[in-house]
């Protein structure tokens, strides 16, 4: 039971998270992880991993403090020039997340290899093998509020991704409120990576499904995202489990079904926005 309402949560932070980003930034090819909360949150449990152990608590904790910094550099980052914020935003998204999935790389280069590397490989495919109650209590909190803060802030992405001229003049602080929504969506995606590990495409996937159900209008694409999302991660939870003698990790198989439809949207998109 705590394994499948772990992997229900960690799809719905995963996919509203996308579809919150894909809104602020008006841009269908971005995802939970835009703004290197992934990578950050990812080198944070390899460091706790390298430094503890692979059962530790300081995983939680590492991996939702780096995850922080680096949504925190991202929006430094994007700050530089008020003019294009969204740009920037992306832009610094892009280095942050270079720079973690680097010292990630030195994480693994410096481990034991007989016995941190192989946790540290196994826990960044993702996985929800070793989950238990403890993992429920630490991970439900942050994506509990995470979601439920996009949920009730869904109106004001509408507007935000209509851009800052036209949300002031609907008397909307865009700065303010891109920062709320950023806030909730890191703190989502941050707790679901410390406790399954890195889990791509969902954020991408799970998103557009949605849009054609129900459109553009996140009103209602990010209650269907949550749902879609839980119930996509715990099918293919179940098949990861089922499908061979030897559980394969989560994030090998969505990034297999990731793959060809991030192909089909760069078709469909032309690689822009809507």
């Amino acid at each position: 039971m705590p394994r499948a309402i772990l992997a229900g949560l960690v799809g719905a932070s995963l996919a509203v998270s996308g579809a919150a980003f894909q809104g602020l930034f008006f841009n269908p090819l971005v995802d939970s992880g835009m703004l290197g909360v992934s990578s950050g949150a990812g080198f944070g449990a390899a460091l706790a991993i390298l430094l503890f152990n692979r059962s530790s608590i300081y995983i939680y904790i590492f991996a939702l403090f780096f995850g922080a910094v680096a949504v925190l550099l991202s929006y430094i980052i994007g700050r530089t020039y008020n003019t294009t914020p969204t740009i920037m935003l992306v832009l610094g998204g892009t280095v942050v997340s270079s720079i973690f999935s680097s010292l990630i790389s030195l994480t693994k280069y410096v481990a034991d290899p007989y016995e941190k590397l192989p946790a540290i490989t196994f826990w960044l495919l993702g996985s929800f093998a070793s989950v238990s109650r403890q993992d429920l209590i630490v991970g439900l909190p942050p994506m509990t509020i995470g979601i439920l803060g996009l949920i009730l802030i869904r109106w004001r992405i509408n507007v935000l991704s209509m851009g800052d001229r036209e949300a002031h003049t609907l008397g909307i602080n865009s700065n303010l409120n891109k920062l709320i929504a950023i806030g909730f969506a890191t703190l989502a995606t941050a707790g679901a990576v410390c406790v399954s590990g890195t889990i791509g495409w969902i954020g991408l996937i799970i998103p557009h499904i949605g849009r054609m159900i129900a459109g553009n209008d996140n009103k209602k694409l990010i209650p269907i995202s949550c749902i879609l999302g839980a119930s996509f991660l715990i099918i293919i939870d179940n098949i990861a489990r089922t499908l061979t003698s030897g559980e394969i990790p989560i994030g090998i198989l969505t990034s297999m079904l990731g793959g060809p439809f991030f192909i089909y949207l760069l078709k469909r998109t032309k690689g822009g926005s809507w």
